[in-house]
């Protein structure tokens, strides 16, 4: 049977002050009244119904999910104590789901990204369902067609296609946030797509892989599905991993017993990593300021504005560019945007002067 298990645990710490650790990036009404996980919940109902969603998510944020998300079933919110990275965000679920079902296709799917049209993705999804349920030995990703060359992404090398499946294709190699000359020739080669994180296997499958690769982890997320009781002695212990580097890349480099392929997702998709991802959906004047709330600018250019007050309140910019500015109810952000990178830091200054706010 299908599933889709959506991640939803990160602390979204680089888009501070609007996220924060009771409201993290994911549960921020900022789409339309809606939050990133909510539109991922709804890209998924598109393919499986509720009762086959999995949420997993920081423990903390279990009440808040719930109530974002009154369609899926509470044995379907998953609460890790602590975030151990996403090997262990997908090798938790995959062993919850194996368990519950021998024959579970899943597809892991990420709470942080905006894509669309949703119905162009449902119909991706279903095609590597469909791969992933006829080729029983293959891990499926999801490649993004690019749309220019972009430094902040990782990208998959195409390799052979896939026979029968001329769309698909198998992945030579994975290549993590190149500079710009080098994405310039990626996409210009027409050979390499952008990397998602956007997955489709057999429970079965991708366990054994895990096992293979990553035996102590292997051993203990089949113990965590079998003594769920045991989630706050185990769960922290699990050793730290990306799925990239654990799993995707060693098999794709002919370790494991699996093959890697990858299915075009021709969409519009932006990971909501920052500001200036999230920017991209504001409206934009003509003087190329991004603003969600009141804001009159002059004499200024590429600012991005974010005023979560509430009616009332106002922005004025006047001779500045380039600025991201974030009002909240109790804090102000002002900071270059090629300083962006840089919240994250703040963020870990505020952690030990001001914890009150983070």
């Amino acid at each position: 049977m299908r599933y889709v298990v959506i991640m939803a645990g990160g602390s979204g710490t680089r888009l501070w002050p609007l996220s924060r650790k009771g409201t993290p990036k994911q549960l921020l009404k900022i789409v339309a009244g809606r939050s990133l996980l909510r539109l991922a919940f709804e890209r998924a109902a598109l393919v499986v119904p509720p009762s086959r969603i999995v949420v997993v998510t920081g423990a903390a944020y279990l009440g808040a999910v719930a109530a974002d998300l009154p369609e899926v079933p509470s044995e379907n919110l998953l609460g890790e104590p602590e975030g151990r990275d996403s090997l262990n965000a997908c090798a938790w679920p995959a062993a919850v789901l194996h368990a519950r079902d021998p024959e579970a296709v899943i597809a892991q799917v990420t709470a942080d990204q905006l894509i669309e049209p949703a119905d162009t993705f449902a119909d991706v999804l279903r095609e590597a369902f469909a791969v992933a349920e006829e080729e029983r030995d293959v891990l499926v990703t999801l490649g993004v067609v690019p749309t220019g060359p972009h430094t902040g992404y990782g990208y998959l090398q195409r390799g052979e296609p896939l026979p029968g499946r001329p769309a698909a294709c198998h992945v030579a190699s994975f290549t993590e946030k190149p500079d710009l000359a080098t994405a310039t020739a990626y996409v210009a080669s027409g050979g390499y797509w952008w990397n998602a994180g956007l997955f489709v296997w057999r429970a079965a499958t991708f366990l054994e892989q895990v096992r293979i690769l990553e035996p102590a982890t292997y051993a203990d997320v089949l113990l965590l599905a079998a003594e769920p009781e045991r989630l706050g002695a185990i769960f922290p212990t699990l050793k730290r991993n990306s799925v990239d580097y654990a799993i995707m890349e060693p098999v794709a480099h002919g370790k494991g017993t699996a093959r890697v392929v990858a299915v075009p997702l021709p969409v519009r998709w932006r990971d909501v990593g920052g500001f200036e991802n999230l920017a991209e959906i504001l409206p934009t004047d003509a003087a190329g300021n991004a603003g969600q709330g009141r804001v009159v600018a002059l004499a200024a250019e590429r600012n991005i504005v974010f005023d979560q007050t509430g009616p009332g309140r106002l922005v004025a910019l006047l001779g500045v560019s380039d600025l991201i500015v974030v009002e909240t109810a109790d804090a102000t952000l002002v900071a270059h945007q090629d300083q962006a990178e840089q919240i994250k830091a703040l963020v870990g200054l505020l952690a030990e002067s001001a914890p009150e706010y983070v």
